[in-house]
């Protein structure tokens, strides 16, 4: 059966492993029970812009053509930088959709992804944004009333630990695995200057992850640019990453835009 259309980044829900759902035009597909099947990804030569629609000869920042990378707030330096935001002092793309993702609830949480690192997001992404990075365990470190403070804070802390993902030792289980969250989360919350200790989240509870199918000792990124037609048994899933057999592995967030003809081969 072929499925056709433009693809997402993976819907994740929270569950022991992660269940994945691939969206792909108006359809959605669930991965995880393709993991140890062959499937097909062949590229048909189209992008679409995952904000206007419009046909773009190059994905910019993960799906945007070059106009809406320089005008749509989702693609704003501010949602890669947070303490770049200045929707506090009305000043934005776009209010109306600042409000609703800039002036609210966000997390500052420390995870172990390939190592420990920072990292900030809206509160009601906390689990979707964890598992997008292929964190196996996670804990809120502070909450703040707007995306700039908690941008502060994640710079303030980058000066003690890492906010970047190693995305090949992610995906092979490599790195420091073995972190004490809690005691991590009190000795850089002590860190803090009063102004952001304030800020810190009561909330220890740790955080795991489970991910569906197995990882590989080797990995070797593919896209569609250079390989229309990506074709292989799958053999897990992480972050938003399909990890083929013989370590070739597909990110999906990457290609948000591309049309394409997905292929469960069996």
């Amino acid at each position: 059966m072929t499925t056709c259309g433009n693809i997402a980044k993976m819907r994740t829900v929270y569950n022991r492993p992660v269940d994945y759902y691939l969206p792909v035009g108006e359809a959605e597909i669930a991965m995880n029970p393709l993991i140890g099947r062959k499937i097909s990804i062949h590229h048909s030569g189209v992008i679409n812009c995952i904000h206007c629609g419009k046909i773009t000869s190059k994905s910019y920042n993960q799906g945007f053509c070059y106009q809406c990378l320089k005008t749509a707030p989702e693609a704003d330096e501010s949602v890669i930088r947070p303490e770049l935001s200045k929707a506090h002092l009305g000043i934005s793309r776009d209010m109306e959709w600042s409000q609703l993702n800039d002036l609210i609830d966000h997390f500052v949480y420390l995870s172990v992804t390939s190592d420990l690192k920072v990292g900030v997001t809206r509160n009601h992404q906390l689990f979707t944004r964890w598992i997008d990075q292929g964190a196996v365990k996670a804990v809120k470190l502070a909450r703040t009333p707007n995306r700039h403070i908690a941008g502060i804070i994640e710079v303030f802390l980058k000066k003690y630990v890492a906010d970047k993902t190693n995305w090949s030792k992610m995906l092979k289980g490599e790195g420091k695995l073995q972190v004490d969250l809690l005691s991590e989360k009190k000795k850089l919350s002590g860190l803090l200057p009063l102004e952001l200790a304030q800020y810190v989240e009561e909330d220890n509870l740790v955080f795991e992850i489970q991910y569906p199918g197995e990882l590989s000792s080797e990995v070797h990124q593919v896209n569609l640019d250079e390989t229309p037609e990506i074709k292989g048994m799958l053999q897990g899933i992480k972050g938003q990453y399909l990890i083929f057999e013989h370590g070739f592995v597909f990110n999906v967030r990457k290609h948000a835009g591309y049309f394409i003809n997905f292929e469960n081969i069996g």
